[in-house]
């Protein structure tokens, strides 16, 4: 039981610090880098569409056992730590008041533009 508790307090982690980075983006004391980083992992973790479909056998969930962690990670190492303390206080009441993960629409569409944007290549490259 102990690795299963561990798992759930990780996830529970990445999820706080996903809310953490809309807060972080926010604050005038972030690093402009890292607001960019921030925006760009808040937007695809709160979005309610994928990069890869989770319908996709074993690539569909790589996004979301790995690439997202790894990008969370990152963009919650560039915000510094007294901002990341107040940002993470703000996550933290945010998820214990509304009990959900906010949504981002903007990032759904980036996402859709994304895979149209790809299907036109693609599209474009075979037809050329």
């Amino acid at each position: 039981m102990a690795v299963l508790d561990t798992l759930r307090h990780w996830a529970k982690r990445i999820k706080r610090d996903g809310v953490t980075l809309w807060f972080a983006a926010k604050h005038p004391a972030t690093p402009w880098y890292a607001k960019v980083l921030g925006l760009f992992v808040v937007g695809y973790a709160l979005s309610p569409i994928d990069l890869i479909p989770d319908f996709i056998p074993v690539l569909g969930y790589l996004d979301d056992l790995i690439l997202l962690p790894a990008l969370i990670w990152l963009a919650v190492r560039m915000v510094p730590a007294p901002v990341l303390d107040q940002c993470r206080a703000q996550a933290d009441e945010w998820m214990r008041s509304t009990g959900t993960k906010p949504v981002s629409r903007i990032g759904a569409v980036v996402i859709v533009a994304l895979w149209i944007a790809a299907g036109a290549g693609l599209g474009w490259w075979l037809f050329r």
